[in-house]
């Protein structure tokens, strides 16, 4: 007899666990009881798929999974299945909501719920989350969300699954997948989500005229990985052909708005950080390039590389030199930290160390060796403009 009440906790990322019977959810206490168990079971779960991570784990709240004491009465009935996760951990960060959030969410839903039809049950689902990412949810599910901090009824479900599948940093393996549902198909996703009321730019534009767009992505001077030399750096674009476009984003951002701008643009340019997850909305065959400061070399692949040429971006790729790095002035050129970050890093990426690369560290560009760059992906957007508007 199948248990009523089952984990998988063999995944590094994740664990899974489900209910499969009839349940009832307490959710000032985040506990799904058996409406009629015929064991004595009981898993706890935290669901949130950096399981790897102590120190965030710690504060993604649990959820319960028991066949007693005796369920409450059931006060709202649902003839879906519940499907539970956490919006708590790194949640504001867009990287990570995407990354921790999204990603995993499709995943879960393509490989269990194929029919589409389940009710979200979210922990720690704040307001201006909710807000931000409407268009997503109502996309991913066409019923109301169940949200575990505001509820004070009862829910009772089918069954529920507790917890989302992630298969790594912003990919989807579609050897793991249902009709191999890979990141292109997400990429389709947030289509359908945005797609509908922002067209594409007007066919009227002469292509022989328009110039590329450049989605240049700029960071706050007090964040870390700024360029300093910004100003000189948008001229040169200019210089080159492009039309460029500033794109500061915050946590108000609309991700509508940013949609529009990102997926009529034809290409992009940042240094490494969480604003180039909007990456995701540019067309296949538009250009990213991503400047890797000093020590960045393995997050800005990991994160956005791999993702890029997934999708089937024209995928660029600057490493800044030494002498373009703030940390040379810090440190001085014959530091371990400026010569060898991947030594100066050992085996770990502790916070004293990640505080150095991403937040001590700034970027004056040489605009001599980077405009040849430049004119590379000048060149490769301009055939996008040509093929595709």
């Amino acid at each position: 007899m199948a248990k009523q009440i089952s984990c998988d906790r063999s995944h590094q990322r994740y664990d899974m666990c489900t209910v499969n019977a009839t349940t009832v959810l307490e959710p000032t206490t985040s506990t799904f009881f058996l409406v009629e168990p015929t064991q004595a079971l009981m898993e706890k779960v935290r669901p949130y798929p950096r399981k790897w991570e102590t120190s965030v784990m710690g504060r993604i709240k649990e959820v319960r999974l028991t066949s007693g004491p005796p369920s409450p009465s059931c006060q709202v009935h649902h003839s879906a299945p519940a499907l539970v996760f956490s919006a708590g951990g790194y949640t504001g960060n867009v990287f990570h909501d995407f990354n921790d959030g999204f990603i995993p969410l499709y995943i879960t839903v393509n490989s269990i719920f194929p029919d589409g039809n389940y009710v979200l049950v979210i922990h720690s689902s704040r307001r201006w989350w909710e807000s931000k990412y409407a268009d997503l949810l109502h996309t991913l599910s066409k019923h109301p969300i169940v949200n575990l901090e505001k509820a004070n009824a009862t829910h009772c479900f089918p069954y529920a699954h507790v917890g989302l599948i992630s298969h790594g940093f912003m990919t989807i393996d579609p050897t793991l997948m249902p009709s191999s549902i890979n990141l292109t198909h997400f990429r389709g996703f947030l289509d359908a989500a945005y797609a509908q009321n922002h067209p594409f730019p007007s066919p009227n534009i002469s292509k022989q005229k328009a110039r590329p767009r450049l989605v240049l992505v700029t960071r706050s001077g007090g964040a870390g990985r700024h360029i300093l030399n910004q100003g000189d750096l948008n001229n040169a674009a200019e210089e080159v052909g492009f039309h460029v476009i500033l794109f500061h984003p915050t946590p108000t951002t609309s991700l509508r708005e940013a949609y529009a701008l990102i997926n009529s643009s034809h290409a992009m340019m940042g240094v490494h950080g969480a604003a180039l997850t909007h990456s995701l909305f540019l067309r296949p065959g538009s250009v990213l390039m991503q400047v890797v400061p000093l020590g960045l070399a393995w997050a800005a692949e990991t994160c956005f590389g791999n993702s890029s040429r997934e999708l089937g971006l024209e995928y660029m790729e600057y490493k800044i030199g030494e002498k373009e790095s703030t940390l040379a002035d810090k440190y001085g050129n014959d530091d371990i930290m400026v010569k060898d970050p991947v030594r100066a890093q050992g085996k770990g990426w502790s916070t004293k160390i990640m505080d150095v690369y991403l937040k001590e560290q700034n970027i004056t560009l040489d605009l001599v060796r980077f405009r040849r760059h430049l004119e590379e992906a000048y060149n490769k957007a301009s055939k996008f403009l040509q093929n595709k508007g």
